[in-house]
């Protein structure tokens, strides 16, 4: 079921789901949220940027790219909604469009025109999305103090992962619950992990420990909704079949003997140190 708007979101949405895009948290955690979809929890997936694009947005060179593989036109916000209105219906999932523009559309001209800048630093222009979304968040979580939060890790680096993992990394030092899932399939890439997990030892002091949900019994589910995302399957795997693949192998592979399927999420409490650095950035 749709929810049109945070003022909507009601204390039966015990676990969120913050997804930059309409299927990142799908791709990496759609088991989680599946069993929480078959419990009680009522889940809730929350899409960042979901803003439809402006007729007369002038694209760049990357999002033509990318819009060859994906679709064409205006109309293409509104085939992903679609998709991710069906994948979430599958998963018993209720789901929140946000209005912030993806990435590749934000900027005149474009603040990220190649690749390698989706992948780079945030631009200062970008950086009011993350101090409005915490705002959001932050008001959120005073009406829902014992709400549980998962949230990107922000593996691969894209600019729009950065800045939801920013925001719930925030609302973590305010006390919030919140637990990051390793983004599917940037997750995949060897190194990146380990790569990603220093960096934030570095800036924050912290160590994230794991957890671990078994979701051998709805893996399927995952791998089901996570087709349902079809403009975006050639662009993410080249083709359904090796999607089926790689979601299986790699939640196989954080089972040591591979006997469970598992999606792993990482945590830890803020300490008054984290918290002075966090205070600093913004």
């Amino acid at each position: 079921m749709q929810v049109h708007s945070l003022a909507e979101i009601t204390e039966e949405h015990r676990c969120v789901f913050l997804s930059p895009h309409f299927d990142d948290a799908v791709y990496s955690c759609g088991g989680t949220i599946a069993l929480q979809g078959r419990s009680e929890c009522r889940p809730l997936v929350i899409t960042v940027f979901a803003r439809e694009i402006a007729p007369c947005f002038k694209l760049s060179p990357f999002a033509r790219k990318l819009h060859r593989v994906m679709g064409q036109g205006a109309a293409l916000v509104q085939t992903r909604k679609d998709e991710d209105a069906q994948a979430l219906a599958l998963l018993q999932a209720d789901y929140l469009w946000l209005n912030y523009p993806d990435a590749i559309y934000r900027g005149t001209p474009p603040l990220y025109r190649w690749k390698r800048a989706i992948a780079g630093r945030v631009h200062i222009k970008d950086l009011w999305i993350m101090q409005q979304l915490i705002g959001e968040l932050e008001a959120v979580k005073r009406r829902f103090p014992r709400m549980v939060w998962y949230a990107p890790l922000a593996l691969g680096g894209h600019v729009d992962h950065q800045l939801v993992f920013a925001a719930a990394n925030y609302i973590r030092w305010l006390g919030a619950e919140v637990y990051f899932y390793e983004d599917f399939p940037y997750s995949m890439t060897p190194g990146v992990l380990q790569k990603r997990l220093r960096a934030l030892a570095n800036e924050t002091g912290s160590v994230l420990k794991t957890t671990q949900h078994d979701v051998s019994d709805v893996l399927h589910l995952r791998q089901e909704a996570s087709e349902r995302y079809a403009s975006q399957v050639a662009l993410n795997f080249g083709s359904a079949e090796t999607m089926y693949h790689a979601i299986e192998e790699y939640a196989l592979a954080l089972h040591p003997a591979r006997q469970a399927a598992l999606e792993r999420f990482w945590h830890a409490p803020c300490e008054r140190r984290e918290q002075e650095r966090l205070l600093a950035l913004l």
